[in-house]
């Protein structure tokens, strides 16, 4: 690997519309501080940049719905996130703001270069418009009637009822979400960045220059690029943004995935005079700490951006972890569904390590994961205090007994301490080849397999029997314990660095760069150490209770009454009589990509095979209902949903919890056989 001589690691900037929650951290932020704090061990040049992304329609819409302005909204979140960060330890060079001045001058800026090299395409579209409130409308601003499932509160860029992607124009009766007015169309003149155009130069950045990115990264990367890049619009009309610094611009701002990854840029500016270096040489190495819904913005939108521009370096890894779930449900904002950085912080004080450790052991690497209090708590109390803490305090405790807390001089070693010691350094490359390929659940296994190496050794040489017949010998058993108890501060510090920093101070050492670790003479003969208290204490039931009542509270408020929706409108027989409803087989299923929640299906109707497009994807896998028999709807107008012809609709069932159940013959029957 290419030795480089400063690293810029730049962590995904969290939207200010609410407090940071532990898929955040799982995702991005643990992964980032743990890398950051390696490479800072290691004497490497490195900053660490994040901040707060306070633009775009959602915190509009917040600050709207709370009566008060967007800046008070941004300020609010960005205090409470920034302490939290700061709290829990995440330790970043500088946690700035989209709001500032400076970062409102370096998009302009860079907006303005791509707009003197012609970068841009301008292009004039209709776009709705809110007369009484003299304003266009942002797609989330207006609502109005899916067409695919009836829902009457459908946003203007998606249903989130049916998963269906949307635009506005395709919504039946569209109103405003501002005035509650009928919208009508307007002509708006926007500038787009024409992906297109760098689509050959992504695919071999990509796909032939960065092979060893992550799998999750590089598939998504080339199921975009397979399908074909369009121009995306960097400009929305909007009054909360960053300007267009352009004539006949006004009124109109920065789209907010342009402006937020110029907050990366903006920050380091605001940091630090010598800003350039860290974006403009390519000794430096740029790795963007991201969560896999950010995929395409760092690995395509972004990086076209800075090639586009022209001066600056491109990144060179981002290691996208996947999502973090919540007591097998998905973590969710609007629901309260999610455990808060901040209250965890206030209900479990002075235990920052053991949530950061909990989600570095079941973090969401290569597949979505799931944290559960149960198996927080068993983290803590059979892996910290009954294998790292038990070792530790073992090894103080039995030193202070037998030498007054000085470390005893090492005699000759026997066959079994040289294995010891050799594989304190052996487990020191397992980790630095885990940290150095972003696999940090791995690193973290085997940084505790030194714990697991001391217990064992202690368990197998037992020195509190051995010092009543060859106490001579007890002093080299102890001794090797304190030099794995000294290696320990340095391969679990970017882990684990409250917990390391107090191990320090007991065994009186000094800050150790990443040099020392594997070594086996960190603590001299007559060293003296202090009385140790215990590194980490047992969680007892009562505390995870509680916080599992919590979430069983939040579900059941979240619960809506069991009623069944009104009647709608009689429709005559002969209305009825013109859908023709028949049975149907599931062929093939495959998910569309880019999307979340929408299946192709490949169906046999009897009379043919067709495609169906069904927003179903959250609640059936692809390969469990292939062959599976279902009702559609025969005679529905085809329509294109993202590109796709859809020739039907399935019949599907929604139970009170928004779970949709397939409506499917009891017993089988012939494929078209007509549903009366």
């Amino acid at each position: 690997m290419k030795k480089f001589k400063r690293h810029l690691i730049t962590s995904a900037l969290p939207y200010a519309n609410g407090p940071i929650h532990i898929g955040h951290l799982a995702g991005v932020y643990v992964p980032s501080d743990i890398y950051t704090r390696y490479l800072r061990m290691k004497g490497e040049d490195v900053i660490s940049i994040c901040g707060s992304d306070e633009h775009g329609v959602p915190i509009t819409l917040k600050a709207r719905n709370e009566g008060v302005s967007p800046q008070e909204i941004v300020d609010r979140y960005h205090t409470i996130n920034k302490k939290a960060f700061e709290d829990f330890g995440i330790a970043f060079d500088i946690y700035s703001r989209t709001s500032n001045k400076i970062h409102y001058e370096t998009a302009s800026e860079f907006f303005l270069k791509l707009y003197e090299k012609r970068e841009f395409i301008e292009k004039t579209t209709e776009q709705y418009y809110d007369e009484e409130a003299a304003c266009f409308l942002a797609d989330r601003y207006i609502t109005g009637t899916c067409p695919h499932c009836g829902n009457e509160n459908a946003y203007g860029d998606q249903c989130e009822k049916c998963g269906t992607s949307l635009s506005p124009n395709e919504l039946k009766n569209p109103r405003s979400t501002v005035s509650g007015s009928k919208p009508v169309l307007r002509e708006t003149l926007h500038w787009y960045l024409p992906l297109d155009k760098y689509e050959p130069w992504l695919r071999k950045w990509i796909l032939e220059d960065h092979r060893e990115w992550k799998s999750n990264v590089y598939g998504q990367c080339k199921s975009w690029l397979d399908q074909g890049l369009q121009p995306r619009a960097v400009s929305r009309d909007l009054d909360w943004g960053v300007p267009v610094p352009v004539k006949g611009a006004e009124g109109k701002v920065l789209y907010v995935w342009f402006d937020a990854p110029i907050g990366y840029i903006s920050a380091t500016r605001e940091l630090t005079p010598d800003w350039e270096k860290y974006w403009k040489d390519p000794e430096t190495r740029m790795i963007h700490f991201i969560g896999k819904d950010n995929i395409v913005f760092h690995c395509i939108i972004f990086p076209a951006m800075l090639n586009a521009e022209g001066s600056f370096i491109l990144p060179d890894n981002v290691p996208a972890n996947e999502f973090l779930n919540l007591e097998n449900d998905k973590i969710s904002t609007s629901r309260n569904w999610a455990v808060w950085l901040h209250e965890y912080l206030s209900d479990f004080p002075g235990k920052q390590d053991v949530l950061r450790y909990s989600l570095c052991a079941s973090a969401p690497e290569t597949k979505d994961n799931d944290f559960t209090w149960k198996e927080f708590q068993a983290r803590n109390n059979n892996e910290l205090v009954a294998i790292l803490g038990n070792f530790v305090n073992r090894t103080l405790v039995l030193t202070g007994n037998y030498y007054g807390g000085r470390v005893p001089e090492r005699g000759t070693a026997d066959e079994n301490d040289e294995m010891v010691l050799k594989e304190i350094d052996h487990l020191k490359a397992n980790v630095e080849t885990g940290l150095d390929n972003f696999r940090f659940r791995e690193a973290l296994k085997e940084a505790m397999n030194l714990a697991r190496l001391g217990n064992k050794y202690l368990a197998d040489t037992e020195p509190w029997k051995v010092v009543k017949t060859d106490p001579e010998r007890v002093k080299t058993i102890m001794n090797i314990a304190l030099q794995i108890t000294a290696n320990l501060t340095i391969l679990l510090e970017p882990f684990l660095p409250f917990s390391m920093k107090k191990l320090r101070e007991w065994i009186n050492l000094g800050d150790l760069n990443w040099n020392f670790a594997g070594k086996t003479d960190l603590l001299a003969p007559g060293h003296q150490i202090s009385k140790p208290e215990l590194l980490f204490e047992k969680i007892e039931d009562e505390a995870i209770q509680k916080q599992i009542d919590k979430l069983l509270q939040t579900k059941k408020s979240n619960e809506a009454p069991a009623q069944c929706l009104p009647a709608k409108d009689p429709v005559t027989f002969e209305e009825f009589s013109k859908m023709d409803l028949r049975t149907a087989t599931i062929l093939e299923a495959e998910k569309v990509p880019k999307t979340t929640k929408l299946l192709k299906l490949k169906i046999d109707t009897g009379i043919d095979i067709r495609t169906i497009v069904s927003g179903i994807a959250e609640y059936f896998e692809p390969a469990n209902i292939i062959g599976k028999q279902i009702s559609i709807v025969a005679n529905l107008e085809p329509r294109k949903i993202r590109g796709i012809e859809s020739k039907g609709m399935i019949l599907m069932a929604e139970d009170k919890d928004g779970k949709l159940v397939m409506v499917s013959p009891d017993e089988k029957v012939n494929n078209g056989s007509t549903i009366k």
